[in-house]
This record gives C-alpha cells, sequence and structure tokens, in this order.
C-alpha cells in the first residue's frame, strides 16, 4: 500500500476513469453500500467553457458504519460519508484518490477499534484499479 500524503492515499488505475467509476459504482452496488453522488467536475467544468481532464468524485458510504463514528467523535461528520476521486493527470495515466482511514481516525480522534468501520475503503480501492 502506498505511503499516505498529507493524508492523501492515490493509487494508479490501470482503466480510464470512466472504466473505473463503472467498477466502482458496480463494486459498492454488489456489496450494498450506497452510492449517494457522483460529481463530475471536468463535466461541470466544461459547462463554463473551462477544460480540465476527467475526474470524478463518488460519494459513498453506510450508515450502519458511519454512524458510530459520528456519535464517537462528531466532527468525523465533515469527513464522510466516504469519498473516492478518479482522476487522470496530465500525462494521461488515471488515478483513484482517497483519505487514509488511519488518518480520519487521528485526525477526528475516533477510537482505533472503530478502524473497522472505514477501513474497506481500501479494499474497495484496490477492487478497482486493478
Amino acid at each position: 500500500m502506498p505511503t499516505p500524503r498529507n493524508g492523501l492515499v492515490d493509487l494508479p488505475s490501470k482503466h480510464s476513469v470512466d472504466e473505473t467509476v463503472a467498477k466502482l459504482s458496480g463494486i459498492l452496488d454488489a456489496k450494498g453500500i450506497t452510492l449517494f453522488a457522483v460529481i463530475d467536475h471536468s463535466g461541470e467544468a466544461e459547462k463554463v467553457g473551462l477544460s480540465m481532464p476527467p475526474t470524478r468524485l463518488l460519494i459513498f458510504g453506510s450508515p450502519k458504519a458511519g454512524t458510530p463514528l459520528m456519535l464517537a467523535s462528531p466532527s468525523v461528520a465533515i469527513d464522510l460519508p466516504l469519498k473516492l476521486l478518479v482522476w487522470q493527470d496530465n500525462t494521461g495515466a488515471v488515478w483513484v484518490t482517497y483519505n487514509s482511514p488511519a488518518y480520519l481516525m487521528k485526525r477526528h480522534g475516533v477510537p482505533d477499534a472503530m478502524l473497522p468501520n472505514i477501513a474497506g475503503i481500501e479494499q474497495l480501492a484496490a477492487a478497482a484499479v486493478g
């Protein structure tokens, strides 16, 4: 697993942005995890005459997993639901970026025993990029 930079983990994807988003959506659906939104940053930029490489933000989660974290430390709600950013860099490489679960736990002072509630994001990201 790559070392987080400032709490962020970047994984290279073997797929296009659209393919990676489709894989993630399918994985979330198969696991019964709610996909609340997909924000198409590059599509919105295009609407106002600006150009940027494909960039999508997936917002997803499970109230069953997230609520106990928010009860333990209400400030964690600023970082929940969980997010995965799928983006293409200027060289054409595609990446999946997410907040390290350990970073979020430390940032909000959530007890370590609750880490499994959000640690699944690592496996989701890894499954989508391969």
